[in-house]
């Protein structure tokens, strides 16, 4: 019988030999085209919350009816063979897919057992983190901000293509990064961690609006909110907006020090700042310490997800060497074991 597998595992299984197995995906696109000598087939990409999966139902496969009646955004079961074929990639024999019915369709997007679990300790991580934010100001306007957003927070990608690229994917960045910063407070304990807690969790927070799939399906659309004002510009107005929306708790707000406009403009700042240089689009430079230790934490995080996603899905070209993986400033080479201390 055919297993049950995501795209990532798929890939990863293929490098060995062929698989025979079921995926639960979401039709991306589905394109007719014309081969050189005129023979039909559609082009048809399929996603998971893993990665996705290009292949071509030609008009003398079963696929190619199947993919007469397809559209966007059906979730189908995917059925084949599959294996590598050679430089052009994943392919697949025999394949076919049907329509999923609603309950398999929540099932989809709820994720695999593995996929949940790590998405409620992620969360965990996060509400934690929050709920030790000593500072009134700041854990208001945190707790406010997951109240309201905290659906498309969790669902929301880190990023389109390089890192955390996946529905779900911010949350994971974000709670990783506080792990970072409560590791790094006790190395340095001049820095603010509440600032720093608060800084993390708002310092992607306009993906929301610019990197963030529908609440069914993986495909991270455009919009024109994004591409305009971009998520540093889109952050900056979410906080400011969470910030006045607390206008009955600022009373006790006005006998605390520092200022509560010098909280609000320095949380602003590490938001402004993450980028870290001008050239990479941050407004600013970061001008303080907690604005520097988010910048550093952010990319620290960015550069281990890259390098697991190398070894994951890019081709090993020599043994323990794998393929380039933009944007990494080279190939990669499978790290040493983890050492017994013996």
């Amino acid at each position: 019988m055919a297993e049950s597998l995501t795209l990532s595992d798929l890939k990863l299984r293929t490098r060995e030999s062929g698989v025979s197995a079921r995926l639960l995906v979401q039709v991306e696109d589905c394109l007719k085209k014309e081969s050189a000598n005129g023979k039909p087939f559609y082009e048809m990409r399929f996603r998971d919350g893993t990665d996705s999966l290009l292949l071509r139902a030609w008009s003398d496969t079963p696929a190619y009816t199947a993919a007469e009646n397809a559209h966007k955004g059906d979730c189908v079961e995917l059925s084949g063979e599959f294996a590598l074929n050679g430089p052009f990639g994943l392919d697949a024999k025999r394949w076919s897919f049907d329509r999923l019915d609603a309950t398999a369709i929540e099932a989809m997007f709820a994720g695999t057992p593995d996929q949940r679990a790590r998405l409620e300790q992620d969360t965990v991580i996060i509400q934690s983190a929050v709920k030790r934010i000593a500072d009134p100001r700041l854990f208001q306007v945190c707790q406010l901000f997951l109240d309201e957003y905290g659906a498309r927070f969790y669902r929301a990608a880190a990023a389109r293509t390089y890192h955390h690229a996946w529905r779900g994917g911010l949350c994971r960045h974000v709670a990783q990064m506080i792990l970072a910063a409560e590791a790094l407070a006790g190395v340095y304990p001049a820095l603010n961690r509440d600032l720093l807690v608060a800084g993390i969790l708002f310092h992607d927070c306009g993906k929301l609006w610019e990197s963030c799939p529908p609440e069914q399906g993986f495909d991270i659309p455009r919009t024109l909110t994004g591409e305009l004002l971009g998520h540093i510009s889109l952050g900056i107005e979410i906080v400011n907006a969470v910030w006045r929306k607390l206008d009955g708790g600022r009373a006790e707000w006005k006998e605390l020090q520092p200022t509560s406009e010098t909280v609000r403009l320095h949380l602003l700042h590490l938001i402004a700042a993450h980028h870290g240089q001008l050239e990479f689009g941050s407004p600013v430079e970061p001008k303080t310490p907690e604005a520097a230790a988010l910048h550093y934490i952010d990319n620290l995080d960015a550069k281990m997800e890259m390098f697991a996603m190398a070894y994951a899905k890019s081709l090993e070209i020599a043994p323990g060497i794998f393929e380039r993986l933009r944007p990494l400033p080279a190939p990669v080479v499978k790290p040493l074991p983890t050492f017994s201390g013996q």
